[in-house]
This record gives C-alpha cells, sequence and structure tokens, in this order.
C-alpha cells in the first residue's frame, strides 16, 4: 500500500512540479549551452558519454545547469549515483556513503559517483573526510557550487578535482528554453515576449522558466494574451549575483577600478551601482577610491586624492542612500582625471631598492644638527638652505651610494606636464 501511495504521489508530483523541474534535461543532446566544455568530442562530453566522468567540481552561478550535468552523469553511469546536500548532510552521512562504495567496490568491482550539492557549504572537516575516498578512488566526486571552489573547497580535494567553470546562458540560449517552455505550456508567446523573458532571465534557465510560467498564469488567468507587462510583473526584479566574499566580490572591485583607471566613466558608474545594489560595504568601495587617486591619477591631478577623500568623509556623514551621489561624483572624477601612476612606482621602486640593499644612511648635511656634538661629528655640513641660495634644490639628497637614482618620474599628464617641461624628470 505504501508503494502504491508513492508511486501516486511521484506522479502527481511530476504533474505539478515547478515547470523548470519538468523540463530538466535528461541527456546532454537536451542541455542548452556550455558548448565550451561540452562541444561534440570535447574531452568532458566523451568522458561523460563513454561512462568515466572524472572527479569534477561543476562551478557557476545558479541556474546554468550544474545539478543537471551531475544528474545527467547518473542517468548514462552503470555506477552507483549518491547524492548529498552539503545543507543539511553530516560528517556521519558522509562516511555512511564512503562505507557503502568500500562494499560496491569490493563487492561486485562497483563504482559509485558522489554528488554534493553546494560543496562550498561543507566545512574543512567535512571536505576532508571525503578526501581519501576520491584520491583512493573509492568514489568519484561530483561537486556543485555557485563559489569560486579556489576560495571554497580545500587545495587538496581540488587539486584531485578538475574544475569545470559554468557559465551564464547567452540570450539565444535562453530563448531556446523559453521556446521549449511555451512548448511544454501550450503557450502562445509573442517574440517581443520570450525576447524580454530572456533578457531579464540573467543568463538563468530556471529564471527564465520560472518567469515564463508566471507571466503565462498570469495572462491566462485574465483571458488576454501574455505581454511584456505581464513578464515585468513576473519578474519583478532582475537575478542579481553578489557575493560580498566571494568572487563577484573579488571581479566587480577589479572592474570598477580597472574602468576607473581606463578612463571609462560610464563603465565605472555602472559597477559602482552593481556593487550598491549587492550589498557591498560602501566603506570598501571609498577605500579603493582613495587608493586609486594616489596610485593612478597621483600628481596628475593632485585634486583627485582630495575629492577621494572627501567622498569617505561624506559617506561617514550621511550614510547610503544620498551617499551614492557623492560616491558616484567621486568615481567619475577619478575616471576623467588624467593619469599617472609616478608616485606610486616611485615609492615601489625605492622599497625595492631598500630590501635589497638595505638602509643606506643619509649623507652627513642632511643629518640631524640641532644637539651640542653634532656638529663635530660632522653633522649638517655642507647643508645649504634651499630659501637662502637655490644651489640648494639642485643638491642630490640621496645616500652617497644612492646619488643620481631616480626613483620619481613625472608622467607628463596633466599637472605633471609642466613638471617634465621643468625638467623634472631628470632620468630622461
Amino acid at each position: 500500500m505504501v508503494d502504491l501511495f508513492d508511486d501516486a504521489a511521484r506522479e502527481h508530483a511530476a504533474r505539478i512540479a515547478p515547470l523548470a523541474q519538468r523540463l530538466r534535461p535528461r541527456t546532454l543532446g537536451e542541455l542548452v549551452g556550455q558548448q565550451h566544455v561540452l562541444a561534440d568530442g570535447s574531452a568532458l562530453r566523451r568522458a561523460i558519454e563513454e561512462d568515466r566522468a572524472p572527479s569534477m567540481i561543476l562551478f557557476g552561478p545558479p541556474g546554468v545547469g550544474k545539478t543537471t550535468l551531475a544528474r545527467i552523469v547518473a542517468e548514462r553511469t552503470g555506477a552507483a549515483f549518491e547524492e548529498l546536500s552539503a545543507v543539511s548532510a553530516r560528517v556521519d552521512d558522509v562516511r555512511a556513503v564512503i562505507r557503502r562504495a568500500r562494499d560496491r567496490l569490493g563487492g561486485n568491482a562497483m563504482r559509485t559517483i558522489l554528488f554534493i550539492d553546494e560543496i562550498h557549504r561543507f566545512d574543512k572537516r567535512q571536505q576532508d573526510s571525503v578526501l581519501h575516498a576520491v584520491e583512493e578512488g573509492v568514489v568519484t566526486l561530483i561537486g556543485a557550487t555557485t563559489e569560486n571552489p579556489y576560495f571554497e573547497v580545500n587545495d587538496a580535494l581540488l587539486s584531485r578535482c578538475t574544475v569545470v567553470e559554468l557559465e551564464p546562458l547567452t540570450v539565444e540560449e535562453l530563448l531556446e528554453v523559453v521556446a521549449r517552455g511555451a512548448a511544454e505550456l501550450a503557450a502562445r508567446v509573442p517574440p517581443e515576449v520570450a525576447a524580454e523573458v530572456a533578457r531579464v532571465a540573467g543568463g538563468d534557465a530556471r529564471t527564465a522558466l520560472q518567469t515564463l510560467e508566471l507571466a503565462w498564469e498570469t495572462a491566462r488567468a485574465a483571458g488576454v494574451p501574455a505581454t511584456l507587462e505581464h513578464v515585468a510583473d513576473a519578474a519583478r526584479k532582475r537575478p542579481l549575483r553578489y557575493d560580498r566574499a566571494g568572487d563577484s566580490h573579488y571581479d566587480l572591485a577589479s572592474a570598477f577600478i580597472k574602468s576607473m583607471r581606463g578612463g571609462d566613466a560610464d563603465a565605472a558608474v555602472y559597477y559602482l551601482a552593481v556593487m550598491l545594489e549587492g550589498g557591498e560595504d560602501p566603506r570598501f568601495i571609498a577605500r579603493r577610491m582613495i587608493v586609486l587617486a594616489s596610485e593612478d591619477v597621483g600628481n596628475a591631478d593632485p585634486r583627485a586624492l582630495l575629492v577621494a577623500v572627501a567622498a569617505a568623509h561624506a559617506l561617514e556623514h550621511v550614510g547610503l542612500p544620498e551617499a551614492q551621489l557623492n560616491l558616484a561624483q567621486a568615481a567619475v572624477y577619478l575616471a576623467r582625471a588624467p593619469k599617472s601612476n609616478a608616485s606610486a612606482t616611485a615609492i615601489w621602486r625605492a622599497r625595492q631598492d631598500v630590501r635589497r640593499e638595505g638602509a643606506k644612511p643619509p649623507p652627513e648635511m642632511l643629518r640631524d644638527a640641532h644637539y651640542a656634538g653634532a656638529a663635530a661629528r660632522g653633522h649638517g655640513t655642507g647643508y645649504v638652505y634651499p630659501h637662502d641660495d637655490p644651489a640648494g634644490f639642485a643638491a642630490d639628497h640621496l645616500p652617497e651610494e644612492l646619488r643620481g637614482r631616480t626613483y620619481y618620474r613625472p608622467s607628463g599628464h596633466g599637472e605633471e606636464r609642466e613638471e617634465v617641461q621643468r625638467g623634472g624628470d631628470h632620468d630622461g
């Protein structure tokens, strides 16, 4: 009787399951996207088709096929397939799977594939519990994660797995997904509506199907065709993936900085908006702008540092959301400012010399001469006070062993242009 009810429950669940679940691909041929790793003849595709999938970490944003690919492996393999979710699994659960895998391997030489969803949620102890089984070949591990495995997975385990990075689906690929969804729903979806669903999905096939299903059901309930308004109502907010401690944090911060360095004010403001919408700490953003003001603008426009620091102060005084205006103003100013890294390279060169050659003593003329007996030691001898004699400006103040070295080399951009014209670049 229990089996009868279980079968009926599965039948009803399959009928009322969300569209994304009903359309989950069962074969590589049905899987949309990821041709960069699953094209015909590719190493990974052949390994899956020939039932010799390696231990691997599937890494990518939501809705790109990580779990689907693992289930396709499960459909094709002759091995036993065990599945755990890192959200709920304990070390004891992992050990139980490994124990069963050893029994299968020893009893009838049957392999075991262990799929761990959201493997980034496993702590070090949990990851270590599966490490030796992977190393010995007792299990083939397939882990799925939305977080960069190089940040979240132990190096020892990572070194025994192939990292497969899956990419967001393109709009063209999402249009194919939407077409399949429309066919499953027996829905007539105008091209402009399908295109809008694909656009707002953000590369996520699951989101595309959820948006399509809700938009169609809303339109059908009203007895009207699906429209762009129905899509807007169903989508509400475009998916935004941003992890303040992971990959998105570093990638977007890098893009933000490089856009300002490259003079692209529009891109700088865009990446600033993404970080703010994603909940990034605005003080982190302000700190990065202060650093960039000296590292990449420097004395080509000394006001850049004042603007960046003022934005940081404004942030502390008014907070968000109002301080977004101050941050945006500073980002635009920094992007549009003339660029020079002369000050930055000056300190980098000088510190490199100090690390390599040690700290050289300053020349006698520069040493402290204010105390009794200093003159007898030669301190201050030969020093020319520049305000009394301009020759003091021409003197080389470096230690004797470093005379003639040049650390600061004006770029010739912005206000440093005048310095070059005055002969400030002694190194030529």
